[in-house]
């Protein structure tokens, strides 16, 4: 992923925060000779049996993931191949009427995280299984209301026969933070209270990192 200077992100702290607050994220890998690369929309999470990335970054971490084993993209991974995640965070299109001086042009502020790795494939049935709950643990805890899956395990080893889980070892990641750092201070704030303003969760929390900027 191309990222200007500017846009780069503060620190690594918030590439981890994208990847944790949005975690569906579009994985690639190569496809066949003379055919587009695979892509499948995937929940990934930090797996819990291993060591944080290094310096609290995501470089050095380990993300589980997983997919419909009739895919034929889960067909084509092996051990070892590479992969790319795309995480996408909070994103608001700004009009040149936020800007409130000519000429101006249109352009759309976002947030957004691309993680490279490679994949390791976790064998079926109670791994595969241990691999589902940790990802029902952590996104109960992010995004739910503590519901407890203790009645629906029989139900989980049922479906776990056609789950593909994997292990990615991150080996890179890149952070692009397009927040209106092109503009004038006063400019960027300005656009910054308007989206605060907004009903649109979105432009609320494109504002919050904004704000957050040095």
């Amino acid at each position: 992923m191309f990222v200007p200077s500017h846009y780069r992100e503060p620190d690594g702290s918030w590439m981890v925060d994208i990847v944790r607050g949005n975690p569906l994220a579009l994985m690639m890998s190569s496809g066949a000779a003379g055919e587009p690369p695979y892509a499948t929309h995937l929940p990934a999470t930090a797996d819990p049996g291993e060591p944080a990335g290094r310096s609290g970054g995501l470089v050095g971490a380990t993300l589980l993931g997983h997919m419909n084993r009739e895919n034929p993209h889960w067909e084509a991974l092996e051990d070892g191949t590479a992969v790319r995640l795309a995480f996408t965070g909070p994103h608001a299109y700004v009009s040149p009427v936020l800007y409130g001086v000519t000429p101006a042009a249109p352009t759309w502020n976002f947030t957004s995280v691309h993680v490279r790795g490679t994949v390791e494939k976790i064998p079926a049935g109670e791994e595969t299984l241990e691999v589902v709950k940790a990802t029902v643990r952590a996104f109960e805890a992010d995004f739910g209301d503590g519901w407890d899956m203790t009645t629906s395990l029989d139900y989980f080893r049922s479906i776990v026969p056609g789950v593909g889980a994997f292990r990615v070892r991150v080996t890179g990641a890149d952070g692009m933070f397009k927040l209106s750092q092109e503009q004038e201070p006063e400019v960027r704030d300005r656009v910054r209270q308007e989206f605060g303003r907004r009903a649109c969760g979105r432009h609320r929390e494109t504002a919050a990192y904004m704000q957050r900027l040095p």
